[in-house]
């Protein structure tokens, strides 16, 4: 069972791993060679962290090779050490993080569970979202169920691969794309209310999502597959095709776009 102790560890791990590779590209050097030594020292660090302080629990890392242990456990720790390792090797870029979230299998022992703790730290930006300081009013409003006038909403999308799925999508609801780097980054800036959408098609990992869901999930925000499904984690195939993270009350009007735009009406 998910103690305050969890979502403490996974806010202070987070934040850890993000100082260690501030100080690792203060250093400079080459960008290839700096990113490499991103993502190994973070996964290091966060393993070695996690086998002291919770070493009965199974890992998931990016980095690390996937120990099929992990789906008999009980509790999972799904981790992405440098979510957006070209952001973090290009000079001023903000938009990278370090993403730690826990998974636990339900209380009835079944095969299902679900994420209970996480942490996104976006150490650049100085700041750490996680399950372990959620504000008692989120800073994204549930309220209005639509725009308001003149100021469309504002959809968070890759840099680099916006699907074709997001772009029809946007056109529908005249939504503004705004260009951001990795998952965790994208993510936050729902979370904290600077965007208004998350919409994503072009397929990632779990551990691209698993902690920046466990914290927008807290923040009430809604949370899914692109058709409304519920999004697994801890699963033997680790891939996951699309998510949505919006405020609550526009999902509806989203999920209406999205089947409009596959054609699933």
């Amino acid at each position: 069972m998910t103690t305050p102790a969890d979502h403490a560890l996974a806010h202070e791990l987070a934040e850890r791993a993000g100082r260690l590779l501030l100080e690792l590209r203060a250093r400079g050097g080459d960008p290839e060679a700096l990113k490499n030594a991103g993502d190994r020292s973070s996964h290091e660090f966060l393993m070695a962290e996690l086998a002291s302080a919770r070493p009965a629990d199974a890992v998931l890392s990016e980095e690390g090779i996937d120990n099929k242990a992990r789906l008999t456990a009980d509790r999972v720790w799904i981790v992405d050490p440098l979510d957006g390792t070209r952001e973090f090797g290009e000079a001023g870029r903000t938009d990278w993080a370090v993403h730690v979230a826990l998974w636990e299998r339900r209380a009835d022992g079944t095969r299902d569970g679900d994420l209970t703790a996480g942490a996104v730290a976006l150490p650049a930006q100085g700041k750490v979202l996680s399950t372990a300081h959620v504000p008692a009013a989120p800073a994204a409003p549930n309220e209005a169920a639509e725009p308001a006038a003149g100021h469309p909403l504002r959809m968070v999308v890759s840099r680099t691969r916006a699907s074709q799925l997001v772009k029809d999508v946007a056109e529908l609801i005249n939504a503004e794309l705004v260009p951001c780097g990795s998952a965790g980054a994208k993510a936050a800036t729902v979370i904290d209310g600077e965007n208004d959408v998350y919409l994503h098609s072009g397929g990632f990992y779990e551990w691209d999502t698993a902690a920046p869901v466990a914290v927008a999930r807290a923040y009430g925000l809604h949370v899914s597959r692109v058709d409304g499904a519920e999004i697994s984690y801890n699963r033997d195939n680790p891939l996951l095709p699309d998510i949505l993270v919006c405020r609550s009350a526009i999902a509806g009007m989203l999920l209406n776009a999205i089947r409009e735009a596959t054609h699933a009406i």
